[in-house]
């Protein structure tokens, strides 16, 4: 039953938690901006499209959490009840530049099409979070956490960690300076200066660092300002147009799509069941379709990127924030993106300077997959880490991948493509055989030989018999598990007849 409670808009506490979010959120749109602009993308797509239909997301999902952590105050009678957190999911974003943009760019060597691609890619992407979280409860439990987390943990240490520590060692003097600020502050819990959050004290000296030691110039704040002006928020049809070609040409795209959409959904779950458990419960489902539905929306104002709940939820449950927070990030980066701010930030702080933050996001994601699992299923974690090796390996080389990877190993291209549903199935039979489930483990292994034989792994495109060498592999594996499920079987009954006989006799 609803009681009337004075749940604060705003108070204190939320101006830490605000902080907190909008580093992470601005570490993204930054990345996202400097990452486009460095592959070419004009600034007419990246910051009249891009970014404004990102933060379109970013303002609706903190809006609407506000307002769920208002009703969930009201209906338990509580003052402490704190919002979810809520913007780009960092590890879905790289999979969505490196897996979606990039190879759409390489296929149709045309920037348009290629955001048009990719911002139909997200419109799906969040329908299909949409559906999903009607069964969401019932997909988190057949795919075990050991296999979806090794999978997110081989995205983090390559596309996440490993790209942004190149980043980071690519201006030593700035970005050192600012990872070891983040060890330092964040990993060794170290007050910085006046308290200043560490991630933003990192960027500030790597910033600062930058323009006195030469690496910026003047030059890049008068074209940072430059950018600065007024970008719409208008609703765009390259969700449309870009449909056409992502279920013709491009349909293989949905390889990447499917797996790391299910990730989106599960890592809101995740999220959702961390905050329940430090005293806020919010519907799991509910979550899932608003993050769906943000993406989607987003998707329709020119953004690219799935949205989701965030971990630091429960951080900024700890520092006692309410809904003002979240309120205060819809308004602050609403602002941003419509004034170019976020444009100007992109061309004046260093990509090196604010890299450092996402290595330590990167390792953190790396750290969390052995640290939400026992110890018997580190093997499991690690075998579905491995495939995204090989798909970083391959994509960075974009075009040439084929002719420099195969002159390495033969087995790099076709182990990386397809790369997440590899992760998550090579994770679950490892889990299952840990387990001693076989059946399962056969179940898996022939889903595996299914979708080799249409080409969503080890393929480089969709087609009947696409992978018949993987299909017929998958096969046979499900055949052996088999096989050890009935020897399993026969001889738990030997077994126990084996007992039998001696109760018997002892009696």
């Amino acid at each position: 039953m609803n009681q009337t409670v004075n749940y604060p808009l705003f108070k204190k506490e939320d101006t830490d938690a605000f902080f907190a979010l909008f580093q992470n959120n601005l570490a993204n749109f930054v990345i996202i901006a400097v990452t486009m602009l460095g592959l070419g993308f004009p600034t007419s797509i990246v910051f009249g499209q891009v970014i404004p239909g990102a933060a379109v997301a970013v303002i609706v999902g903190n809006l609407y959490y506000a307002y769920m952590a208002k009703r969930l105050a009201q209906k338990e009678g509580r003052t402490d009840v704190t919002a979810l957190s809520y913007g780009i999911s960092t590890p879905v974003m790289f999979v969505f530049l490196f897996g979606v943009l990039v190879p759409a760019y390489t296929l149709t060597d045309n920037y348009q099409l290629a955001w048009q691609i990719a911002v139909a890619a997200a419109f799906i992407s969040g329908l299909i979070q949409v559906v999903a979280s009607v069964a969401g409860n019932w997909i988190r439990a057949q795919i075990p956490r050991a296999a979806l987390l090794g999978a997110l943990a081989g995205v983090a240490l390559t596309f996440v960690a490993g790209e942004m520590l190149f980043n980071t060692f690519s201006i030593p003097v700035v970005g050192l300076v600012a990872l070891v600020i983040i060890i330092v502050g964040v990993i060794g819990k170290i007050a910085m200066p006046f308290n200043i959050p560490p991630t933003l004290f990192a960027i500030v000296i790597g910033t600062v660092l930058a323009f006195t030691l030469g690496y910026q110039s003047t030059g890049q704040i008068a074209e940072g300002l430059n950018n600065v002006g007024f970008y719409p928020l208008i609703p765009s049809l390259a969700a449309i147009d870009g449909m056409s070609y992502l279920f013709t040409a491009l349909v293989g795209l949905l390889a990447v799509i499917l797996p790391i959409t299910l990730y989106n959904s599960i890592e809101t779950m995740n999220n959702v069941d961390a905050m329940d458990a430090a005293g806020d419960g919010y519907d799991v489902r509910e979550c899932q379709a608003v993050d769906g539905a943000g993406t989607m929306l987003g998707s329709l104002f020119g953004g690219l990127f799935p949205t989701t709940v965030y971990i630091v939820s429960v951080g900024s449950k700890e520092m006692g924030a309410g809904r003002g927070y979240s309120i205060l990030n819809a308004i602050v980066f609403g602002v941003a993106a419509v004034t170019g701010v976020i444009a100007a930030l992109s061309a004046i702080i260093p990509l090196a300077a604010i890299a450092p933050i996402l290595v330590f996001v990167g390792l953190s994601m790396v750290g969390t997959a052995f640290q939400s699992n026992k110890t018997k299923y580190f093997p499991a974690v690690t075998i579905a880490m491995l495939p995204y090796f090989a798909n970083y390996v391959m994509t960075r080389f974009n075009a040439d991948a084929g002719a420099t990877v195969a002159e390495i190993s033969e087995g790099i291209v076709p182990l990386g493509q397809g790369a997440m549903f590899t992760a998550v199935i090579l994770g679950a039979i490892t889990v299952f055989v840990i387990d001693r489930q076989f059946i399962k483990a056969s179940i898996f292994s022939i889903i595996a030989a299914g979708l080799s034989f249409v080409g969503f792994m080890h393929a480089p495109e969709l087609a009947i018999n696409a992978a018949p060498d993987y299909a017929m592999a998958y096969l046979i594996i499900s055949v052996f598990f088999i096989y050890l499920a009935y020897k399993e079987a026969n001889s738990t009954i030997k077994v126990v007849q084996h007992e039998s006989v001696k109760q018997q006799a002892a009696s």
